[in-house]
């Protein structure tokens, strides 16, 4: 379902040996997207888009609106850039869309894409886990396939760091409650679309008692350089967490994240 993957040559790992209070690693990765190269952006806008709304589908949603494919998806679709609670909305996406494609291409998961499409609300969170993603090894239903489900944070304003990936361990705490509402989730979006194979999918893992997986759990942070702060990532913990030995952590680091969110989703918009 992912539409690009180029925009990942952006995303690389620093060298930075960080672990939390109580010894847990965290992988660092750095963000640095060229807006210049104008063929991945609109790639990487046309990924964005259809998260929120395919690009058939555009024409026939818009219908008896008046609206522009623009305007429609400014208007309705994407999260707001400047009212109530549309920016920190918009920022949490992007950070959440970014980490599935780490997830997706980088980790070899398969990460269905229905989390923003049906909202209701556009300047609201999706409830339920933030990620899902597979791998299934074959058609044995073997323990060795994998779900793993993954919490993300994003801080691209203010003043100083805030403890984010704290929050997104925080959060994953909730995962296990959530699974199975998630994954139902996933099916009937799957499903809703057309997509009845990848829906089917969905099954192997919403049984885990008589067919048993491997469960891996993750936290992200994703923060603006210039609030970035080392020290907000090493004091925080996971001795809370029930799964730690299945826990891993994600910090990603950029300069103006907000202005390119911005200007990413004005491209998906102006290019739809």
């Amino acid at each position: 379902m992912p539409w690009t993957s180029e925009h990942n040559i952006w995303l690389t790992e620093v060298g930075n040996h960080l672990t939390t209070n109580d010894g847990k690693p965290v992988t660092l990765l750095e963000f640095s997207p060229d807006i210049d190269d104008k063929i991945i952006m609109s790639k990487w806008a046309k990924h964005i888009r259809n998260h929120y709304c395919f690009d058939n589908e555009i024409d026939f949603f818009r219908e008896g609106t008046g609206l522009s494919r623009r305007d429609y998806l400014l208007g309705t679709k994407f999260p707001t850039d400047s009212r109530g609670f549309g920016p920190g909305i918009r920022a949490g996406d992007f950070g959440e869309i970014l980490i599935a494609d780490y997830l997706e291409f980088v980790l070899n998961h398969w990460v269905p894409r229905t989390r923003y499409g049906n909202k209701t609300i556009r300047d609201e969170s999706t409830k339920g886990s933030d990620l899902i993603g597979f791998k299934i090894i074959d058609d044995s239903e073997s323990i060795q396939d994998v779900l793993t489900m993954l919490e993300v944070k994003t801080q691209f304003s203010g003043k100083k760091a805030n403890p984010r990936l704290q929050d997104a361990i925080d959060d994953s705490i909730k995962d296990e409650l959530r699974k199975a509402e998630s994954l139902n989730a996933i099916k009937q979006r799957l499903f809703d679309k057309g997509k009845l194979t990848e829906a089917k999918k969905i099954a192997r893992f919403q049984n885990p008692i008589d067919k048993p997986y491997t469960e891996s759990y993750g936290a992200a942070a994703l923060f603006c350089e210039s609030i970035y702060d080392d020290k907000v990532i090493t004091q925080s913990s996971i001795h809370a967490h029930p799964k730690d030995d299945k826990l891993f952590l994600i910090v990603v680091k950029g300069s103006d994240m907000m202005s390119i969110v911005h200007n990413l989703y004005n491209l998906a918009a102006d290019e739809a």
